[in-house]
């Protein structure tokens, strides 16, 4: 993590700033509806936010074909304008096929990758160390993403440090959502660049150092959420606290179970098609739908955008 904080985009350090891990549009038939996904992309970066992520979890990454994630990796480039300004996600059951994918990503002419641990399985240290040597293998700048929740793979501060000294990673998103490790990472490897990783410790993270976002619910409401991370990592409470406050019941879904159906919902409801989720996500119902409407209808009418 740097000692100055970012609040503009650097294409020399494309991860940096806002990069939206961006939801997938799908056709009634559940078909990727690849022209909605290029309007999107333009949307999100003519309304404040740097780049987009596509093929993370939020893009459901997990139910595409080979020739859909390659297609939808190739649209994100065409449609951001700037290969450097897209983050694939490059997540995968083997390390091979993750280097793969990191390949297919340089061809597209992307500014980095974003790369979980070895998920298949429990991996320890040497194993998740081999697995990001390998992809590292392929000149692209790597962020690791660090989500023991889904992975049961913790890339803790040594860990990442040790990741970084061997020239594998240059950044991390983290999403353990224990905010003190952000003080520890700066400790250990105080040139790796902590990136936000979950929308709702946003605040903690940007006043401990971070210097980028990989963000969800900007997919819904990026002006606003824009408006947030840069009086964050500027340290303009009295801009970014209530702002903070404001948000907060919506970007807590973000690390919920059912964020992908949530910020899908939440931008139906501000006039975004966020549409219907892939299988085995199912629709919202119930007290979650409620919630997750009732936070939604709130910002609206507080403004946010």
């Amino acid at each position: 993590m740097t000692a100055t904080t970012a609040t503009t985009w650097n294409s020399d350090r494309p991860w940096r700033g806002i990069m939206v891990a961006t939801t997938l549009p799908l056709h009634d038939d559940l078909s990727v509806d690849h022209d909605a996904y290029a309007e999107h992309v333009r949307w999100l970066i003519d309304n404040g936010c740097d780049g987009v992520v596509p093929n993370g979890s939020l893009g459901e990454y997990q139910t595409l074909t080979d020739e859909e994630r390659a297609r939808v990796v190739r649209t994100a480039v065409e449609a951001a304008g700037d290969g450097a300004r897209v983050m694939p996600g490059v997540a995968a059951y083997g390390s091979a096929e993750s280097r793969r994918w990191a390949e297919q990503a340089a061809e597209a002419g992307c500014g980095s990758v974003l790369l979980l641990p070895p998920n298949a399985y429990r991996a320890d240290e040497s194993a998740v160390c081999a697995h990001y040597a390998e992809v590292a293998k392929v000149g692209v700048p790597i962020v690791a993403y660090n989500n023991p929740i889904d992975t049961k793979v913790d890339l803790t501060p040594a860990l990442l440090a040790r990741l970084h000294q061997a020239g594998d990673i240059v950044a991390v998103k983290e999403f353990s959502g224990d905010v003190r490790r952000a003080y520890e990472i700066a400790e250990l490897a105080p040139e790796l660049d902590l990136l936000i990783g979950a929308d709702d410790v946003l605040l903690e993270l940007a006043l401990a150092g971070a210097v980028g976002w990989i963000a969800g619910y900007p997919n819904a409401l990026p002006t606003s959420c824009a408006e947030l991370y840069h009086a964050a990592v500027a340290g303009d409470l009295d801009t970014a606290l209530p702002l903070y406050r404001s948000l907060h019941s919506l970007l807590r879904w973000d690390s919920k179970t059912e964020f992908v159906q949530s910020i899908k919902l939440s931008m139906d409801l501000v006039g975004r098609r966020g549409g219907p989720s892939r299988a085995p996500r199912l629709p919202l119902t119930g007290e979650v739908e409620a919630a997750v409407r009732t936070a939604t209808e709130k910002a609206v009418a507080q403004g946010h955008r």
